[in-house]
């Protein structure tokens, strides 16, 4: 009876092991994970930043050169076999082969690839993608402007959980700022440059919880309100549904009005504001009316040329009454900033490269990278380069895949592999998407993918394609580009390492002992009426000394977490 008891106990005793087992790595993983997300708030991707700023500038010669000013463009969605795509895209249209085309900043000395994971998200969301690619901070999905602390749809947490953008530190520093982009000017992208939401599907305030619209301002009106976005120069791009109230029509598209539920014109708004204060403003929503302005005569310049997002290339109305280009809208956007002595930043997004990729549409998602490309090329033409940053990246890839066998040189990159498959005998495109519209069961026969409209094959149906997990590349040219924009490195990092280049943010110091008197603020060439603020955030020159101490306080902060639980269950 003994001998039955005892093994009866330790039968008790091994079930007890073996269910305690998974409750004990579940709740280390838990609680080491909040631990984690705690640390991980600003304060952690900043020290983060400063730890790799100053191995990264280990022996670079003193002293560190700055750029006056900044062009940072974004290819929403693009990843590497987009790139290849495209250049062999472009190389095809101009009559070669392709494969040994080069693209504008494949020539760039600069090439780093980026991380683009989100706090809470293996694969990237744009909105937090942007936040780490423009704050410097990780966030969680489908929140803009916010560090860890704010929460997807909880507007009290984002209250008290904002972070400053490369566009708050330029500002602070009275650089002229635009932002042009192919997407709606609210749309997830750039919307972290100049605001903070728990959600960036609140564009406008009808998509606010009308509980949450006394506390939280939607995206629209935080651009006509609020710091940075009240302050910016050159705003060009679409998105005109979410400044119009819902009375009125919209210019272009008769049958569509507005979506504000606030009664509100925020474009009327916005010209009212700058009179107010002093400044000469235009609004303009067509091709022609762009052309007209004249940078010599306007501080600020509002441009919303399309109801939602602005057409792809392809099928844009080029006439005066239709919409600018990328490359147009960039031309203006830097004719009106460039003459600021203390230097610009401009923003620049291809946004509908992920679009055309969502649609496992893969010509005009090719064809947007292009366009991307049209805009560097503008900007390369008209700014100085020897004091100017130029950094291309972008958010997030996508699933498109580009392969064969024994594909020969030359072959359409929107067409088909040399071989049929080997299972059942069907040809298949060489770019092939991993999730979208374009899966059928069974296999279809390629429809001709030089044609606008051809899907390119999925193996997953879904409505949408996914983004991709994989990191990107970041190309840079310009001072300090070849030291810091090298390796692998996260997202957050860029933003620093072009504030540190530029002289921006918590860097504004590090420029003082370098001759920049070509570069001194005139009073009569500031914008009139501008309530810009001094940083408020100093340089330490210890800054990047204390962030190897910071970084070992954060390691040896999960390690006391681990012990803990493992006290609890131990005793």
């Amino acid at each position: 009876m003994m001998d039955h008891h005892l093994q009866h106990q330790q039968h008790h005793n091994h079930h007890s092991v073996a269910m305690i087992g998974p409750l004990f790595i579940t709740i280390t993983i838990l609680l080491t994970s909040a631990g984690t997300d705690k640390t991980q708030g600003r304060d952690y991707w900043f020290q983060e930043a400063r730890r790799l700023l100053k191995r990264k500038l280990e022996g670079v010669v003193e002293p560190h050169p700055m750029a006056r000013n900044v062009v940072f463009l974004v290819g929403d969605g693009l990843g590497l076999s987009t790139l290849t795509a495209a250049r062999i895209l472009k190389g095809q249209r101009l009559g070669q082969l392709g494969e040994d085309h080069l693209l504008a900043w494949d020539e760039f000395p600069a090439v780093a690839l980026a991380k683009t994971y989100n706090l809470d998200s293996q694969v990237g969301e744009s909105s937090a993608c942007a936040t780490a690619l423009l704050c410097g901070v990780k966030a969680r999905k489908e929140t803009v402007g916010l560090h860890s602390g704010g929460k997807f749809l909880n507007c009290s947490s984002s209250l008290h959980s904002r972070v400053e953008s490369l566009l708050d530190w330029a500002q602070q520093q009275r650089k002229s700022t635009g932002i042009v982009t192919t997407s709606r000017v609210t749309h997830a992208t750039p919307a972290a440059l100049y605001s903070h939401a728990a959600s960036r599907y609140w564009e406008d305030d009808s998509r606010v919880p009308p509980p949450a619209r006394r506390s939280c301002k939607d995206i629209a009106r935080q651009i006509v309100e609020d710091e940075p976005g009240r302050h910016l120069n050159v705003l060009l791009g679409g998105g005109r549904r979410h400044w119009l109230p819902r009375i009125a029509k919209d210019p272009e598209l008769l049958m569509e009005s507005g979506r504000r539920q606030d009664g509100r014109d925020l474009t009327q708004d916005w010209l009212r504001e700058k009179k107010r204060m002093g400044l000469k403003a235009e609004y303009v929503w067509n091709k022609e009316q762009l052309d007209r302005v004249d940078p010599n005569n306007v501080d600020h310049l509002l441009g919303l040329f399309s109801y939602s997002h602005m057409e792809f290339e392809v099928d844009r109305d080029p006439s005066p009454q239709g919409n600018p280009s990328l490359a147009e809208m960039t031309r203006k956007a830097l004719h009106m900033i460039m003459n600021n002595p203390r230097g610009f930043f401009l923003f620049i997004e291809s946004g509908r490269i992920d679009h055309g990729h969502h649609y496992n549409n893969a010509y005009r998602a090719l064809d947007e990278t292009l366009v991307l490309e049209s805009a560097l090329l503008v900007v390369m033409s008209l700014v100085n380069l020897s004091d100017t940053l130029i950094v291309l990246t972008s958010d997030h890839s996508n699933v498109m895949t580009f392969g064969g066998m024994s594909t020969p040189r030359g072959n359409p990159i929107l067409g088909t592999d040399s071989q049929v498959s080997d299972v059942d005998g069907i040809p298949y495109s060489t770019l092939l998407y991993g999730a979208g519209p374009g899966y059928t069961a069974p296999r279809a026969t390629p429809l001709n993918g030089s044609s606008q409209q051809a899907l390119h094959e999925a193996a997953v149906p879904r409505q949408w394609s996914t983004h991709g997990g994989e990191d990107v590349p970041v190309f840079a040219r310009g001072p300090l580009a070849k030291a810091l924009f090298s390796g692998t490195i996260d997202q957050t990092f860029v933003p620093h390492a072009i504030a540190y280049i530029a002289c921006l943010g918590e860097h504004v110091e590090r420029c003082e002992n370098l001759n920049v008197s070509a570069f001194a603020y005139r009073p009569n060439c500031a914008v009139p009426g501008s309530a810009f603020v001094l940083a408020s955030s100093k340089y330490n020159k210890n800054l990047l000394q204390d962030a190897e101490n910071s970084s070992s306080f954060v390691q040896l902060y999960t390690v006391m977490n681990i012990l803990i639980v493992c006290t609890v269950f131990v005793f």
